[in-house]
């Protein structure tokens, strides 16, 4: 009876079609648990026909028969507070990557061997999404963080009745922990504060373009902060009106020999003309612009600490 419905599934023209579009992941889990599993014999009939034949059909096959494995392995993972759909699109890519380096001939059952992949993509997953797991870099920090909600709860079942309610490990637990995934103590109290608290991120992650409320909107906002406003109106005065006024108080030529040397110079050092070019123009050696320049520089930047002073008073 069996192998009459895996050949009815067998015969499905495109087997994705098996699995509606869905929005909505109940039943998006519903439809996956609907799905028909294979016997090992058209396990290893499917895996035969992708390793040989590169058989695209073969592979939704053995995918589709799995779906339900990732669903279920999506649900160990719900407590670190990350969508369990963009769990399982996770498990999905970790899932493909087992079926196209599935080897039937190992003997070995595809779940056997899916399992590793499934849970290794969500482990990267949460490593990058999960903000607060920036301290697990290490692999045995990483087998801390995974490890230590199940050890937590083992050592808890372990206590005696009226030690249950605790919340944290004491001591002695830390250091059993510690030993048992070679990691250090502090480190097995930080991964627990951080996953008792929950960190919370500073910026919005919503991306629906809709109103978040988060940290940072609830920050003081410095720019209208009085010094900084009066930083920053000296500032804009400076770029403007002031340099305008300092020039003013010089001659022509030492205005000339200023805007040359310094206010038509790009970025890129282009523009502008040098020392050896105003002195040909002027007749004069290049030290002797050099000291105009000097000269001048001194008598802009008095008038403007004095110019300064009048608008910082206003």
């Amino acid at each position: 009876m069996n192998i009459t419905a895996a050949s009815t599934a067998l015969s499905v023209r495109d087997p994705w079609s098996m699995v509606p579009s869905l929005g909505n992941l109940d039943a998006y889990i519903s439809a996956v648990n609907r799905l028909p599993m294979l016997t090992q014999a058209e396990e290893t009939s499917l895996g035969r026909r992708l390793r040989d034949d590169g058989d695209v059909a073969a592979a939704g096959q053995l995918v589709l028969s799995h779906l339900r494995l990732v669903v279920s392995v999506s649900r160990q993972y719900l407590g670190y507070g990350l969508p369990q759909g963009d769990l399982i699109q996770e498990g999905n890519i970790g899932l493909m990557k087992a079926v196209k380096r599935f080897d039937p001939e190992q003997g070995v059952r595809l779940v056997s061997y899916a399992l590793h992949w499934i849970r290794a993509e969500i482990h990267e997953y949460i490593l990058k999404n999960w903000r607060m797991v920036k301290v697990a870099t290490t692999k045995a920090q990483r087998k801390l963080f995974f490890n230590l909600r199940s050890m937590k709860q083992g050592l808890k079942e372990e206590a005696l009745d009226g030690d249950t309610h605790r919340n944290t490990l004491t001591p002695a637990e830390v250091a059993k922990v510690a030993q048992e995934l070679n990691v250090k103590p502090d480190e097995v109290i930080e991964m627990e504060t951080r996953l008792s608290g929950g960190d919370v991120a500073l910026e919005p992650q919503n991306d629906d373009g809709e109103e978040s409320f988060a940290p940072i909107a609830y920050l003081a906002d410095d720019s209208h902060e009085p010094t900084r406003s009066l930083e920053t109106r000296h500032r804009d005065w400076l770029a403007g009106d002031g340099i305008a006024q300092a020039l003013g108080v010089l001659d022509a030529r030492s205005r000339r020999i200023v805007e040359e040397r310094w206010l038509k110079v790009n970025d890129d050092s282009s523009g502008g003309m040098t020392l050896h070019e105003l002195a040909a123009e002027y007749g004069v050696s290049a030290e002797r612009i050099r000291q105009i320049e000097v000269a001048a520089m001194k008598k802009m930047r008095k008038a403007l600490e004095a110019e300064a002073a009048i608008v910082t008073a206003a």
